[in-house]
Parts: structure tokens; C-alpha cells; sequence
């Protein structure tokens, strides 16, 4: 399957418009949410191909928003890339079971991200 839209969830509008930025400039079609509740409502309404998901979020944070997206029958399938500043052997592996496809820590390494976007499509 091949990534064509991605769902950027993430509460800094500074990380928001540099990922749009970055992503559209590789041709990806980028929606957007900046809460974990706003992000579970956008993977059901636009079903992207991937999610890049921030942790720590008001209302619901990443680890919530993820399980609650990787449990539903509609968006069960799509991908998640945890993109955040929580970088300890702990918060990656309850990302991961949480649902996560990958983990990421920010500053994200651009390059690093756009290799993993391609290796899942």
C-alpha cells in the first residue's frame, strides 16, 4: 500500500507546520489534528495511509489516542509513528503496546522519517 495521506497529530503548531512543510514538499496530502481526541476523530473522517502521533497532548494523550485507533475496526490497520520528546526505553515500549507501527524521538531526524514513511509503503 502505498502512503498517500498522512494524519499529523500533534499540540505544538510549530512541529504542525514544519511536518506539513517537509511532507508536502514530498508529495504527501497532510491533514491535521493538535489533540489526541481531534486525532482520533480525524483517522476515522479522512482514514490517512499513516499517522504521526505525539505523546504528550491535551485531552487525550498519544499513548490513548493510539490504542483507542489501533482497537477500532475502521482504522485498526493504519500505521502509527509515535513522534516524541519522551525518549526512555519505557515510553517506547508502551507506545509499541499501545499499537504503534515505530517510535520516534523529536528532534525528528527528517531524512530518518521519510526512510521509514517509504519502507511501509
Amino acid at each position: 500500500m502505498a502512503i498517500k495521506k498522512i494524519l499529523v497529530v500533534d499540540d505544538s503548531p510549530t512541529e504542525r507546520f514544519a511536518l506539513v512543510e517537509f511532507l508536502s514538499k514530498q508529495g504527501y496530502s497532510v491533514v491535521t489534528a493538535d489533540n489526541g481526541e481531534e486525532g482520533v476523530l480525524k483517522a476515522k473522517a479522512e482514514l490517512p495511509d499513516l499517522i504521526l502521533m505525539d505523546v504528550v497532548m491535551p485531552v487525550i494523550n498519544g499513548y490513548q489516542a493510539t490504542r483507542t485507533i489501533s482497537r477500532e475496526e475502521s482504522t485498526r490497520n493504519i500505521p502509527i509513528i509515535m513522534t516524541t520528546s519522551k525518549d526512555a526505553e519505557t515510553d517506547k515500549i508502551w507506545g509499541m503496546r499501545q499499537g504503534a507501527f515505530d517510535y520516534m524521538t523529536k528532534p525528528l531526524d527528517l531524512q530518518e522519517l521519510l526512510r521509514k514513511i517509504q519502507s511501509i509503503g
